[in-house]
């Protein structure tokens, strides 16, 4: 009795210690009362030290001059990027006129028949409808601009991509060099992208095609070498047995083994460059996207809205054809390649006959007398929505008096708050949860890329855009988690959730800002309403995902034993779908950040501003360090929320 009285004390501190957790809140706690009393009284205000600032405004613009001046003569310019750049160019040039010469009806019938194919007879006709809607609201020859340009460069994202994943899967050590490289890539915002490649080729298609294929790109090269590396052993060892070199291991069993994978990353990478492609006319791509950037410029919704409806068939078409061709691939039941044949030669030859027909006729391009005006009953229901809807509404109040309680009641607060805090308070708020999730070489990453930020001189601004994400995140989070829920407990309202969340999926990140527009005018709070409308999806299939694959077992033990629905979720479902979770939070700050960027297209402000204003002054040296500061914004956000997950898998 009196041994067990004397270990008695010792027993909960050395049981707390055991948990990695514990111990590194303890170490936390003790670094704190040593280094805030003494960073207080070093540093007590809130703002960045200018000490600690580098104005880099004058080297980048003494570049950007140099690169402008030398564009015509340096032999870097003239005998690479220059190359580069009229190759681009040409090829575009080269797709846009066939795409014209093929008339609409060519066009439209060539892309019937493939989605008929490749896809059955249902997305057949979507894909012609999708074609004839983009003639009737007047935007056939920016539909065949942007078509045009995401023609290349989805090949050139495809070619690269399937390199480096073939690289990736084939060695060990390129595998090891290149994930951290594609981590970094698929987290950065889209806007991030346009500053270096306009900075070497200027406003134009080569700098839109070329930033499309850097952000397009990783995709395909990740599920190429996750296929190849995934491919079943068994098979490649029986091959190995019959004599077969390297090379004929690599083309006779693992890339048909990899097939699916594939197609998955030649799907992805569409999307993902259409997404860019709409993005890109903030430097001149032109088409589809340059419609809705100057509509959303003046406000015009109705002229967003005709342009932005092509884009979203578009997308919903690209995105069921590719994922129908993948998904059978992976059943098997594609026809060999000989029984194609003939199906392809019989289309080739309807298209050709139809481009002749439509040539002699004089009817190549779509009749002005078939169009529809769309922005003109938009413009009118706007205008009454605006009358009506924005401010006045009994009860509920109107969509601008929202607006304005959500600005002032929680971004203002949050901004605030943020921006009171001492630059060294931030930074250790950013350390002890990436920390905690990870090892102290995360903390260290995401410690050094958020002092970046007050070291380039845009302190201030990366804390409003911290604000904005923030509180985009914690309400789709809410929204996302209870939608979540409710999916994975209701079999009907999954059902009727599953084509909302598809169709929401597929949409590119400029599309949002359209109705948030009409319906909140421009500001912050709409830029953060488009951020949360866009990651919602993700967060509702994962939640909903992970509480599916709970263990039975656990949940009948928990019901045999009385537990309540409520008591079984809160228990039960959270605590073991914990890892699907913290994905569904990763995923959700890196979305929101991407559109929270684009925001400063509508009064969002902050370094989504500065890198419009960059763009559209030509101010390279504002523009890069705003880009810069994003980079290191998406890595401080992905390092604090993924490390968790990596931490779960790794079981350390």
């Amino acid at each position: 009795m009196a041994t067990v009285t004397a270990s008695a004390p010792r027993i909960l501190p050395d049981g707390l210690l055991r948990h990695r957790a514990a111990r590194k809140l303890l170490l936390l706690a003790l670094a704190a009362a040593v280094l805030v009393p003494l960073a207080d009284a070093r540093w007590a205000g809130g703002s960045w030290p200018h000490a600690l600032t580098v104005d880099l405004s004058g080297p980048l613009t003494s570049a950007g001059d140099w690169i402008v001046d030398n564009r015509d003569s340096h032999p870097l310019f003239l005998y690479f990027f220059g190359h580069l750049s009229n190759a681009v160019v040409v090829s575009v040039r080269a797709v846009y006129l066939v795409l014209l010469g093929a008339g609409w009806a060519g066009v439209t019938v060539a892309g019937t028949l493939l989605a008929g194919r490749v896809a059955g007879v249902r997305l057949a006709l979507g894909t012609a409808a999708a074609f004839l809607a983009c003639g009737l609201l007047g935007m056939w020859v920016p539909a065949m601009q942007t078509l045009a340009l995401m023609t290349v460069a989805v090949l050139v994202s495809v070619a690269v991509g399937a390199l480096l994943g073939l690289g990736a899967g084939l060695s060990d050590r390129l595998d090891r060099a290149l994930r951290p490289v594609l981590d970094t890539m698929q987290v950065l915002p889209a806007f991030a992208y346009l500053l270096p490649v306009v900075l070497v080729f200027g406003i134009g298609v080569p700098a839109a095609v070329l930033a499309t294929v850097v952000y397009a790109a990783p995709p395909m090269a990740r599920l190429t070498a996750l296929g190849l590396r995934g491919a079943d052993k068994e098979v490649l060892e029986a091959v190995e047995s019959l004599g077969a070199t390297a090379r004929q291991r690599l083309l006779t069993a693992r890339l048909p083994l990899a097939r699916k994978e594939l197609l998955l990353g030649v799907n992805q990478t569409i999307m993902m460059a259409l997404s860019m492609a709409v993005i890109a006319s903030v430097i001149g791509a032109g088409g589809l996207g340059d419609r809705v950037y100057q509509a959303l410029a003046s406000v015009d919704v109705g002229a967003a809205l005709a342009a932005g409806i092509p884009i979203v068939l578009l997308a919903v078409v690209l995105d069921r054809v590719t994922g129908a061709a993948g998904e059978a691939a992976g059943s098997g039941t594609t026809t060999h390649r000989r029984a194609r044949r003939p199906y392809a030669a019989a289309a080739v030859a309807a298209v050709v006959a139809v481009a002749v027909a439509g040539r002699l006729a004089g009817r190549l391009d779509w009749p002005d007398a078939w169009t529809l005006d769309i922005a003109g009953p938009v413009d009118r229901a706007v205008d009454w929505m605006t009358a009506h809807l924005y401010s006045g509404v009994p009860v509920v109040g109107g969509t601008a008096d929202w607006a304005a309680r959500f600005t002032a009641w929680v971004l203002d607060p949050v901004r605030g708050g943020l921006q009171w805090l001492p630059w060294w308070a931030v930074l250790l708020l950013v350390a002890a949860p990436a920390w905690l999730a990870g090892t102290w070489r995360t903390a260290l990453t995401a410690v050094l890329a958020m002092a970046a930020t007050g070291v380039l001189g845009v302190w201030k601004p990366s804390l409003d855009t911290l604000s904005q994400v923030l509180a985009a995140v914690a309400v789709t989070l809410v929204l996302g988690v209870a939608t979540g829920v409710a999916a994975a407990r209701s079999a009907r309202f999954d059902r009727l959730l599953r084509p909302v969340l598809d169709v929401l999926q597929t949409l590119p990140q400029f599309v949002y800002l359209i109705p948030v527009v009409a319906l909140f005018g421009v500001g912050r709070a709409p830029a953060v309403a488009a951020a949360v409308v866009y990651a919602l999806p993700a967060v509702v299939r994962i939640t909903a995902q992970g509480l599916r694959q709970v263990d039975p077992a656990a949940l009948e033990s928990a019901r045999s034993l009385g537990a309540t629905p409520g008591q079984q979720l809160r228990q039960v479902q959270l605590p073991l779908a914990r890892r699907s979770l913290l994905l569904a939070v990763n995923q959700g700050v890196v979305l929101v950040l991407a559109v929270v960027i684009i925001g400063g297209l509508v009064g969002g402000g902050a370094l989504g501003y500065e890198v419009v204003f960059g763009l559209a002054q030509g101010d390279l040296a504002t523009g890069l360090v705003a880009g810069a500061a994003i980079v290191c914004l998406g890595l401080v956000l992905d390092r604090v929320t993924q490390p968790v997950e990596r931490h779960e898998k790794g079981g350390a």
